[in-house]
């Protein structure tokens, strides 16, 4: 199944959705329009119970290249009116997209780029080039990153003159520690996808024409082992977790694995392992499960 848009592709192979960044001779500058198409497909992928997992890729030799240069000069020009700036800002910051994901997961996981992190399933970045600017946020959104060894990454910001935009303060410092989130943002060198996995930037560099098939493996892994309700309400765990103490944490674990008992998941787990055969999980859609 293949849904139709101006500046992504979309398509469904299940158990897999995946969303191309489609402005190859632009290195899939990020725009407004990109922005609001990318937030409708994985509002699709999020309803569709064929859909297990995730994935974001960009067509041609680029991943991301940051905001569409045509964006950035507005923001820019010196002649411009105060209004413009402001509106040519916004189409930037995107943040009047209706986004996906449960409306209940609070602000940190609510944000312009971070609502990709309330969704119920994993989402794929497969970082197939480059990755610079606000491309960045967006990969550090997905729950899980793979790198072809001939990517590069660049925050870019501090040689544009800005900060840490969009919470990659935050983001980068947890997935790498601080010294090399320091350095990531007050260089803006170039990185490879050998180094990014070795500071655990992403979880795994490979060959380019490796890629794809290795992400989709993984996510197909997945939909035959393991059980999607519980893949959803692990991912709020471990989000929500990294904002309060062990103890709080003990105890909503307790109360979510009381839960799991009664799901029937738990039981085609225990007697699919019993039996000594693949367990056959519900698929998630419309409904996914409360936390």
């Amino acid at each position: 199944m293949t849904t139709a848009f101006e500046q992504i592709l979309y398509e469904v192979d299940d158990p897999v959705a995946t969303i191309t960044l489609n402005r190859p001779d632009q290195l899939n500058a990020w725009t407004a329009r990109m922005g609001h198409e990318v937030a409708a497909a994985l509002g699709e992928a999020e309803r569709d119970p064929a859909v297990v997992g995730i994935v974001i890729t960009g067509a041609g030799r680029g991943w991301c290249a940051g905001a569409d240069l045509g964006m950035l000069a507005e923001v820019t020009d010196p002649d411009g009116d105060g209004g413009s700036r402001e509106r040519a800002a916004g189409q930037i910051i995107g943040a009047s997209v209706a986004t996906p994901g449960d409306p209940d997961a609070g602000a940190d996981l609510r944000g312009t780029y971070t609502y990709l992190m309330s969704m119920a399933k994993p989402v794929v970045a497969a970082i197939n080039g480059a990755v610079a600017g606000m491309g960045v946020p967006v990969a550090l959104a997905c729950d899980l990153r793979w790198m072809s060894t001939s990517a590069v990454v660049t925050t870019s910001f501090a040689q544009r003159g800005l900060i840490a935009e969009w919470g990659i303060a935050w983001q980068l410092s947890r997935l790498v520690g601080p010294a090399h989130a320091l350095d990531l943002l007050f260089s803006a060198r170039k990185v490879g996808g050998e180094e990014a996995e070795r500071i655990g930037l992403v979880n795994r560099a490979v060959a380019p024409d490796e890629l794809l098939p290795t992400v989709r493996d993984y996510l197909v892994n997945l939909a035959e082992r393991c059980s999607p309700t519980s893949i959803a309400v692990i991912k709020r765990q471990v989000y929500l977790d990294l904002h309060r103490g062990l103890g709080d944490a003990g105890t909503d674990a307790e109360r979510l694995m009381v839960a799991s008992f009664s799901r029937g998941d738990f039981q085609e787990g225990v007697q699919s392992y019993l039996q000594r055969r693949p367990p056959k999980f519900e698929r998630i859609g419309e409904n996914p499960p409360a936390y």
